[in-house]
């Protein structure tokens, strides 16, 4: 999942949404120094990953991106999600989508001086330039999907791929709404943070 379900399903609180994003930046992370909070929120973060990963809608929708791009579909089909847990917010939230937005990027605010440098620099950045409103057309995931190209240091048939989602558009879409609720049950059931915001 990306940067916007993994904060949905993090506490209300900056600690945990710290962990619970901390999962894409802890390659050398001493997890000894973080706090139980933070802590829980990394093995959160790690639980949703697992789960997503493993889950047969996931699967089948990997198979429908194309040879070309299949290697980077886990990437495509991870920001899709945010595409359209934001479409279909108020059927996962009872806040609204702006609100719980302006408390998210309080907490990567916040929360620098608890983070690595290389996850201060991106989510400041996720902050400054509202990242998480730009994921409500395929548009704006399109563009963001373009942007990872262009940093991928290989040879890549990556840009472009927004094209793909826009054919799969309904069907991904199924399957989120499918999928979505599983995944907020098992985060529920077993995740490691007690009173989870959902």
């Amino acid at each position: 999942m990306n940067y916007l379900a993994h904060l949905f399903l993090a506490k209300a609180d900056t600690e945990s949404r710290v962990g619970n994003l901390l999962g894409d930046f802890s390659r050398g992370v001493d997890q000894t120094t973080l706090s139980p909070r933070v802590y829980a929120g990394l093995q959160n973060h790690r639980l949703v990953d697992r789960f997503t990963d493993h889950h047969p809608e996931v699967a089948r929708l990997k198979g429908c991106i194309s040879r070309q791009r299949r290697r980077f579909a886990g990437i495509m089909l991870d920001m899709a999600f945010d595409h359209y847990l934001i479409k279909h917010w108020q059927v996962f939230s009872a806040r609204p989508f702006a609100d719980c937005c302006k408390d998210y990027y309080g907490s990567l605010r916040e929360g620098q001086v608890l983070m690595p440098e290389r996850m201060q620099q991106v989510t400041a950045r996720v902050a400054e330039h509202d990242w998480f409103s730009s994921y409500a057309t395929l548009e704006g995931v399109g563009f963001a999907l373009d942007r990872i190209a262009e940093r991928i240091r290989f040879a890549n048939n990556f840009a472009g791929a927004v094209d793909e989602l826009k054919v799969l558009d309904e069907e991904i879409e199924a399957s989120f709404l499918r999928f979505m609720p599983e995944l907020i049950d098992e985060v529920r059931c077993r995740g490691p943070e007690v009173e989870s915001a959902i």
